[in-house]
Parts: C-alpha cells; structure tokens; sequence
C-alpha cells in the first residue's frame, strides 16, 4: 500500500478524536480570520483570546510556508546586522498538496533564510513493503537513539534525497500506539521549525518513520560547543523560533507534551535554525474535552501533569518556560536529587534568579520566564503573547550591543555530563539485573532510556 494524499485536518487520530469536514473550523470556542492566498479571507481555528492578530511591533513581509521548496523567483536577500537576518521571510509553493495545514504565515529571524524541508508536506499512510525497496538505511551511522530505538541516516534510492530513518519498536500495543500516534500528528503539521514526515513503514515489531533529515544535533549539545559562544541574543532566536513553532501547533490543536531539550535539533551546525521534533507523546487538543496525561520527563513537567490535573496548551508553556530557564543560564530549576524532590520543587513553582549565572541576563529575559513558569495555567503566557513579549523583539538591535559570553555554556555541560552518567549508571544496574533473572543467561533487550517516566497517580 502505498503512500495516500489525505485531508489532513480535522482527520481523526490517536490521543483524540479531534473530527472536522474540509472547508470547515474544527470544534472551538474561539476563531480567527486569516488571508489566503487568493487574497480572500477563511477562518481557520484559533485556540484562545490571546490568539488574535500578528504581532505588530514588527515589519513583515508576508509570504507563505512552501514556495522556499521551490521558487519560482528568488527569495529576497537577508538584511544582515551583527549576524542577524531582520525577519526572513518563509514562503510557499503554489501548487501544494490537497492534505497540507491552513496557510498560516510564518516568520522567523536568523543569520540565514529559514530553510524548510526539502520537500513538500506530505500526508503518509503506513505502507508494508519494506523500506529497503525505496530506501538504503546506513545502520552503522547512527543519529540518536532511546527507548524507542534508534535514528540512522538514511538515503532514497531513486533520488538521492539524504533522509533518516527513525526505527521504533513497537512490540506492545502501547509501542505501537505511540509510533501510530507520531505518524498522525506530524501528518497534522506542516512548518519550517517542526521537522517533517517523508514517509512510514509498518512491519512485525517495528514501525520505520523517514524523516527530515538535519546534521546539527541536539540544541543543548550544540550550545555547549565553546567554538561558538552564546550570548543572550543567540538564545532570543532559538526560543523565538520554538515559541514560532509551538504556535502553529497550537493553532493546529495539537498538544506536543514533551518540549524537553533533546526533542530540538538544530538544523546545521553553524546556524541559529532549530527545529521541533518527536511526537510520539503528542495530543490532540478539544477545548469541550478534558484531557490527562501521566508520562513526561520530572524536571519538565508542569504542575497539572504532576497533579494529574487537566492539560491544555499552557502545559506546553510550561516547559518552554523550563527550556529557557535553562538555556540562559545552565541551570535546571527544579532538579532535584532525586524524582520524588524534583516533583515537589515542581509543585512549589518557585523559580529563582538569585544564581550568578543570571548576573547579566536582562530584565526583559527574566520576565519572560516568571510569565511561563507560573503554577496556575491561566497565568502564563500564549506562544503568541511570546512572540510579542519584548525580550523577543528589536533582536538586531540588541545585536548590536551584546557581547557577553553566557555562563550556561559551562553550566550546561557539566549537566550534560551528570546526567550522561546516570543514564549510563542505571543501564548498567538494569543490565546486571536482567543477567540475574533471565533464565537462559542472555541479554536480549534493555531499556536504557530513562528520561521519559510514567507518573504515580
């Protein structure tokens, strides 16, 4: 079975029952106008009050997301200052495909025009033929790997496209509905700072996702690199770029619920462009529709996951607030010594500046986080009230004044490396206690990712 052209919204999926007919707003309590690109106007959802006009305090040149895949006249060169493109602009094809999101526009600032992926959105269905037919999966090179599995370079044979191949073992029907899950979220999303599904295999005990392919790593990882120092205004444009996506997927209704560091990638390595990846735990939102979860990372989860309260966008706001708190200062707010102590620091929700790590990050910055990492949903800020936070606009300005090297870059790489460790110290404890009850004297599978945790209720 090959790969279907699909309506995509409103498309019913697992974590949600989300339905809807083409042409119609999904269920909500609040909508929005939004142009076309015929120059008409459509409502298309949107997912709070807060969600109303772009944000104004910006000159944009509005443009759509795909045209980038392939112009049909040259984007406009970047105005440069201090290494900072003023506002790029994302565009779009005209001939996309049935299946593709609403065309909301997109913006982004870097050092280079935001890149989309190269190739259009596509909406896939699980085929059974194996990948190899279309495929050469390099085993041996290996991008990332987890509980799940593991990521491996990837290249298409007939044109010899670079992709990766994300092998998920799906042995239990909990594995197999989360691989299923991913697959239908990310047929939902279509936007240069999410990473894109190309195409999905099903096979026994696997289910082998083709994605996007991107070399720079790990945001975290690429920020310990001391050949590339990290200022504030470098952080300003990675959180831009992931409150520009969690944005769209709000608009989009869709829950991410496990915004932790690892899940952003950063495109290259010498450039600012990140993307939002792993979707496995993802959700859909209905606004009539109560919704818990009891997974997640401790030191990320917000305190209504915790409590096994409610979830809805601000939980993603949430961890957002976490990953900024972080990436200014090196520090993890509520890590404790252990998971028990990081879960009531989460629920105290007290968030200090008081480290000397933050000895020379701004007011606006600090503000910004205390307006995420609030106990109360209702009193943090929108992806979209992010976006016109001040600490996140007038960035080419600020370049121009700021030179002051971060102390996150140690920090973060010293916590890197603790938590490196653990990992590895309870793979070997978990190791040592297979040995001892498996029956035939084999080790035949381990878990060794231990992020990811359910949540006693």
């Amino acid at each position: 079975m090959g790969a279907e052209k699909r309506d995509c919204v409103g498309e019913q999926w697992i974590g949600g029952n989300q339905q809807g007919v083409r042409g119609q707003p999904m269920a909500a309590d609040f909508h929005r106008q939004s142009e076309t690109k015929r120059g008409g106007m459509r409502e298309v959802p949107a997912v709070a009050e807060s969600l109303a006009d772009t944000p104004k305090t910006q000159t944009r040149t509005k443009v759509t997301e795909n045209q980038a895949a392939a112009p049909s006249s040259p984007a406009p060169a970047p105005k440069k200052q201090s290494g900072l493109a003023v506002l790029m602009p994302i565009v779009e094809s005209s001939s996309l495909r049935q299946c593709c999101p609403p065309n909301l526009s997109i913006y982004l600032s870097d050092d280079v025009p935001p890149q989309p992926a190269p190739f259009l959105h596509r909406c896939v269905s699980l085929r059974s033929n194996p990948p190899s037919d279309t495929f050469i999966i390099h085993t041996r090179e290996v991008l990332g790997s987890g509980r799940f599995g593991k990521v491996h370079k990837c290249t298409e044979k007939s044109s010899g496209l670079k992709l990766a191949a994300k092998i998920i073992n799906t042995r239990t029907a909990k594995e197999k509905e989360r691989a299923n899950n991913e697959v239908q979220a990310m047929n939902q999303l279509s936007h240069p700072n999410i990473l894109q599904l190309y195409e999905a295999f099903e096979a026994k005990h696997q289910l082998v996702l083709i994605l996007e392919y991107v070399e720079g790593g790990e945001l975290f990882d690429r920020i310990v690199d001391e050949s590339a120092p990290l200022t504030e205004v470098d952080a300003m444009v990675f959180v831009k770029q992931i409150c520009e996506g969690v944005s769209y997927m709000h608009q989009m209704y869709v829950l991410h619920l496990d915004l932790k560091p690892e899940n952003i990638l950063c495109v290259n390595r010498t450039g600012h462009q990140v993307k939002i990846i792993d979707f496995g735990l993802a959700r859909r939102y209905r606004p009539r529709e109560k919704l818990r979860v009891n997974f997640g990372t401790p030191e990320f989860l917000a305190p209504e996951v915790v409590n096994f309260e409610f979830v809805s966008f601000p939980t993603d706001m949430w961890t957002l607030g976490v990953v900024t708190y972080m990436l200014l200062s090196g520090l993890s707010p509520f890590l404790g010594d252990d998971e028990s102590q990081t879960l009531n620091n989460v629920l105290s929700a007290n968030c200090s500046f008081e480290d000397e790590a933050f000895e020379h990050i701004s007011a606006e910055a600090k503000d910004f986080i205390s307006h995420l990492l609030v106990k109360e949903r209702g009193g943090r800020m929108s992806a979209l009230q992010c976006l016109r936070h001040p600490w996140l606009n007038n960035i080419a300005e600020k370049a121009k004044g700021s030179n002051i090297v971060l102390k996150s870059q140690v920090l973060l790489k010293k916590y890197l490396a603790k938590k490196l460790w653990k990992k590895n110290y309870i793979a070997i404890a978990a190791a040592n206690r297979f040995k001892k009850i498996s029956s035939g004297g084999e080790l035949t599978s381990l878990d060794t990712e231990t992020d990811t945790v359910p949540i006693a209720t």
